[in-house]
């Protein structure tokens, strides 16, 4: 289906109640529903945003547009969590109703600030000749969970240099004076990140653009974060339109990031290392970090991409969050770990030693569509060992690793349903050692791949059939001893964010 302009612009208060419920019971009715990853009710859901804690709760919210799976007229739906496992959904948080975010309440992040919590967001217009004009907006929700929106921008003009392409604040604070980056693109169409800062959230002073040794990066940088983790300096974003060197950046969108010295907030001057894809896998983007009331620093992303086809399109609605992860810092390498409390889904253990001697095989108990599954493979004589799973008879998703090229590989070529296959069906990165360690979460439609505690990380949604349910580990051309267990996963609570409870749109 073909969306015209009027589709994707079309306010959910234009829908009727009849044609609202119809789209959940489609959306209900899809095969490829997640079991305990945050899913949009209907529609698509895109950017994370205004990840938080708050008031004794998680908050996280995410760019929805509920009508279709499009990207089309995006309001911010809230979800909230009180252990980062079974999320709530609360409803509509904002919407596009102001002259400055008419045409789209675009992504941005929040900070708690005088026992409130304020959120800074893009509102995106368009003028008659659909010209794209950016605001930068501030809303606020109180200890009741009400959320307004103040009834101006607090940056109301794109800094000189710059081009309208320029979006995505992320804030913090230091001592008494807050901060905030934005994306953004210069006028010679190349990608970078500018500074402001601000005294009260309220008036914002430009400051300028954060000095990098990525002058020609890419045409713009999308969803900036900065913060400082064990003493180093991060810088995550998403640069748009980066040209393939060799293995790198051969896919459509790239996440990553680059690390170095503390940001020098005086001069700008950001000293760092090589940018890093932060995700190996084909669907990860826009990612969020907060830091919460244990002091670590989280992260949730988009488990999609932007312009692609998916599976789920036809059932009404596309992409869901990846799983919140913990960062840590280890040798100037950011590491990624699943949150510990996720270990409240886990379900009847099965656990298997042995080894294998240039064979596949499979084990009672490992199986199904939905389960946490870590394997570690040491002693490693073979040249290379993994793991296949939700295999059948035509179908498999096939995680492996090469001793000899110390490489890790994901394969979705034959696992169902493959969206964006012109961009290539498998994906790798390089892994020293010989042995390694296989940490899988696998949902209905999606895997997420810890490799090594959190070295290397691959997101990607699968689509195979419900079938489809098989494990088989395998070790080629030697032998290597295996120490695998699986959990089956519960569901989330209902009315989670994965769960197909209720309609709550509440605008």
């Amino acid at each position: 289906m073909e969306w015209t302009r009027e589709q994707r612009y079309r306010r959910i208060e234009e829908a009727t109640i009849e044609e609202l419920t119809a789209l959940q019971e489609k959306v209900n009715n899809s095969r490829w529903r997640q079991k305990y990853h945050i899913q949009p009710v209907t529609g698509l859901l895109n950017d994370p945003n205004g990840f938080s804690y708050f008031n004794g709760e998680y908050h996280l919210f995410y760019q929805w547009f509920p009508l279709g799976p499009v990207h089309g007229l995006k309001y911010w739906y809230y979800t909230k969590s009180s252990d980062l496992v079974h999320w709530q959904n609360v409803g509509i948080a904002l919407q596009p109703d102001d002259y400055f975010d008419s045409h789209g309440v675009y992504s941005g992040s929040a900070i708690v600030h005088n026992q409130t919590l304020y959120f800074m967001y893009t509102g995106n217009t368009r003028d008659e000749n659909w010209v794209r004009h950016p605001y930068q907006c501030l809303a606020f929700m109180d200890e009741n969970g009400q959320i307004k929106k103040l009834q101006a921008p607090v940056i109301n003009e794109v800094p000189k240099g710059y081009t309208d392409h320029f979006r995505d604040p992320k804030v913090w604070k230091v001592h008494d004076t807050f901060y905030a980056v934005i994306g953004a693109q210069r006028e010679n169409e190349t990608g970078c990140v500018v500074l402001y800062s601000s005294p009260d959230l309220m008036h914002w002073t430009f400051e300028g653009e954060i000095h990098t040794r990525l002058q020609h990066f890419g045409f713009m940088w999308e969803c900036p974060d900065y913060f400082e983790l064990d003493g180093r300096g991060v810088l995550i974003f998403c640069p748009q339109g980066v040209v393939p060197a060799g293995e790198q950046f051969q896919y459509v969108h790239q996440s990553g990031y680059i690390a170095g010295n503390r940001l020098d907030l005086k001069t700008k001057i950001f000293e760092h290392g090589e940018f890093v894809k932060l995700d190996r896998g084909f669907d990860c983007y826009a990612p969020q970090t907060t830091i919460d009331h244990k002091g670590r620093r989280l992260l949730v992303g988009w488990m999609g991409l932007p312009d692609i086809p998916y599976p789920t399109d036809q059932d009404g609605w596309a992409h869901c969050l990846t799983l919140p992860r913990e960062l840590t810092i280890q040798n100037g390498k950011l590491i990624q770990r699943p949150v510990k409390e996720l270990e409240a889904l886990r379900q009847d253990a099965v656990h298997v030693k042995d080894t294998l001697h240039n064979e596949q095989k499979r084990y009672d108990g490992f199986n199904g569509t939905c389960y946490e599954l870590i394997c570690e493979f040491t002693n490693m004589e073979a040249e290379e060992v993994g793991i296949e799973f939700r295999s059948s008879h035509k179908e498999k998703t096939v995680i492996s690793y090469n001793r000899h090229k110390q490489k890790v590989t994901l394969d979705r070529t034959y696992s169902g349903e493959v969206p964006a296959k012109e961009y290539g069906t498998t994906s790798t990165c390089r892994v020293e050692g010989n042995a390694v360690k296989l940490h899988l979460f696998v949902d209905t439609s999606s895997v997420e791949i810890f490799i090594n505690d959190g070295m290397e990380v691959f997101t990607s949604r699968i689509f195979p059939s419900p079938e489809s349910t098989k494990i088989c580990f395998f070790a080629r051309n030697g032998n290597a001893s295996l120490d695998t267990t699986i959990y089956h996963l519960a569901a989330m609570q209902k009315n989670g964010g994965a769960d197909d409870g209720p309609l709550v749109f509440h605008w």
